[in-house]
């Protein structure tokens, strides 16, 4: 803080500024990395000891922390980064945070506009930079705007559909002095109430029983609309299936009517969804698909009703008989009793079927955990662990309750499979594509839960891509626990290639730049240099056991686990 005179008396830094007013937006973190350009607000937290910088040693990995943070408190992160170059590390992470809608308001440090002209070491079009994975972008050029201009970033990266926005701030608007009061942080509703909700109840109740599929999306979890949808659930006796491409489990994976997360190829989305008549999905993107096929996603004849608070993707691929666009908590507070009275003429139909549905999906998902249990005991005992056995093993430690944050391609789908907790909100994983989400998203998600336990599972692969993580996590002494399954290549590639009979590399068996080996990477020596305590799991018995010490541990550590390879 400058030495207050005569002529700067009322007056404070523009860095000084925008700490009070993240102070009082409730701000209690700012992940970044700073460089020279960010030195007037690394100097203003000097005086500001109740908002915490945590430090990432790449600006990619300060991404990821702030996108965990925001998806675990469900709030607004705040970030900032360095410069164009820094912005240019980052923007991978922001295209995850992007397709996710992860609320982040972003910032940059830009070089003193006074030589601009000159074209200074660090100076770049940051607006444009960002702009193509933003919401907005823009440049502050004066102390007295940021009030206005931070508290808007604050608010529209929350309003729907949530996302990312951006501020470049030049050294020397952070460092002039301004008169302009901070403000007072607004009181804003953003849950709105969808409109034709009568008429989705008419024809959700005409529904024959028993041939409505549910979709339940990743908004369910921003909207902390679990139990709501728990409740349509349970009165339409309805199967619930998760997003073919989540980043979140919205629904309890222990109740009876969840059915799974949908595949990722539409020819296989259309066999499960061709058993019904109608499918309502509830929050958008839910059948993103992966490799292209020939048919569609939604089989002819099947009715779509879509309930989202993001007008964009109501009706974008897909024709539908009604969709309408709010807050899905509450407009689902509203539906229930809509819907309820409609289905009373066919209460017993609903009853029995309500029965039925309960008891056919509780043997049906005992029969398929039970066909993979049976498969993962008899592999148990195999030279090198099979990722079945890991991803069994990984749900036994991890149990019911601890969060688990997700990149791990290669047991992803049999540890989805194996989840049987009564909460909405265990599970997280990465749906904008980019790897390197996983590591630094577990610590920010500690500290969005307020230090709780994470356990992230993560890819060899994708676990290179932001390693630094591990030195965060420890100087931070957050209890996460990364498992680390190391297969020693790119197992997803190498698969979608041999779903490909023409490619020559499935013929020749050669797989050109797919193996992460000569030499083989080393994590416990990796997290070693980092302050994270590791150990190396070559046997499927001790597995369990690794991970269970490392949750009680309290502390950041790793635990490799070394699976077959394809």
């Amino acid at each position: 803080m400058p030495i207050e005179t005569v002529e700067t008396a009322g007056r404070r830094r523009g860095a000084d500024l925008l700490v009070e007013v993240l102070r009082s937006e409730g701000v209690r973190y700012i992940f970044g990395n700073p460089g020279t350009t960010e030195l007037p607000l690394i100097d203003a937290l000097t005086e500001a000891p109740d908002i915490a910088y945590i430090l990432a040693l790449q600006e990619a990995t300060a991404v990821a922390m702030a996108d965990g943070y925001a998806q675990g408190a469900r709030r607004p992160a705040f970030l900032n980064l360095h410069t164009a170059g820094g912005l240019g590390h980052a923007m991978g992470g922001l295209v995850n945070s992007q397709v996710s809608g992860t609320p982040l308001v972003v910032t940059a440090g830009q070089q003193d506009l006074r030589h601009a002209l000159t074209d200074p070491l660090l100076m770049g079009d940051l607006v444009a930079i960002a702009d193509p994975v933003m919401k907005w972008a823009r440049e502050v050029t004066s102390p007295d705007q940021i009030p206005i201009l931070l508290r808007r970033a604050f608010h529209d990266a929350g309003a729907a559909p949530s996302g990312p926005v951006f501020l470049s701030l030049p050294m020397d608007v952070m460092e002039a002095l301004s008169a302009v009061p901070a403000g007072e942080t607004s009181t804003i509703d953003q849950r709105a109430v969808a409109g034709s909700l009568d008429r989705l109840a008419e024809k959700l109740a005409a529904i024959a029983p028993g041939r409505l599929a549910l979709i339940a999306g990743d908004e369910i979890d921003a909207s902390d609309a679990s139990a709501q949808m728990v409740a349509l659930a349970d009165l339409l006796a309805a199967p619930v299936y998760g997003s073919s491409w989540p980043a979140h489990i919205p629904f309890p994976t222990a109740h009876p009517l969840w059915a799974g997360n949908l595949p990722t190829r539409a020819d296989a989305i259309a066999d499960i969804l061709g058993r019904y008549d109608a499918v309502f999905a509830l929050g958008g993107k839910s059948l993103i698909t992966v490799l292209y096929s020939e048919v569609s996603a939604v089989p002819p004849g099947v009715q779509v009703f879509q309930l989202s608070a993001d007008v964009r993707d109501l009706g974008r691929t897909y024709a539908t008989c009604l969709s309408t666009v709010g807050d899905i908590r509450a407009s689902l507070d509203a539906l229930l009793p809509l819907l309820a009275p409609r289905l009373a003429d066919r209460a017993d139909a609903f009853a029995g079927l309500r029965a039925g549905a309960v008891t056919g999906a509780v043997t049906a998902r005992a029969e398929r955990r039970a066909r993979l249990a049976a498969a993962a005991d008899a592999a148990f005992e195999d030279p090198v662990i099979a990722p079945l056995v890991a991803a069994r093993e990984v749900a036994r430690a991890v149990g019911a309750e601890t969060t688990i944050v997700d990149e791990a391609p290669a047991t992803l789908t049999h540890l989805r499979t194996f989840l049987d907790s009564p909460s909405a909100h265990q599970y997280a994983a990465m749906r904008g594509g980019v790897l390197g989400w996983g590591m630094p998203a577990a610590v920010g998600f500690s500290l969005g839960l307020d230090r709780a336990p994470v356990v992230c599972v993560v890819g060899d692969g994708a676990a290179l891509y932001s390693p630094q993580a591990l030195w965060t996590a420890a100087h931070e002494k957050l209890p996460v626990t990364f498992v680390v399954i190391n297969n020693a290549e790119y197992n997803i590639l190498k698969t979608f290639m041999k779903g490909q009979a023409h490619y020559a590399s499935v013929r020749a068996n050669r797989f050109i730049a797919m193996d992460l080996t000569d030499p083989r990477i080393d994590f416990p020596a990796l997290a070693a240099s980092m302050g994270v305590p590791a150990r190396r799991v070559t046997r499927a018995a001790d597995i369990a056991p690794a991970i269970e010490a490392g949750i009680r541990s309290g502390g950041a550590n790793l635990v490799e686990v070394v699976v077959r390879a394809t």
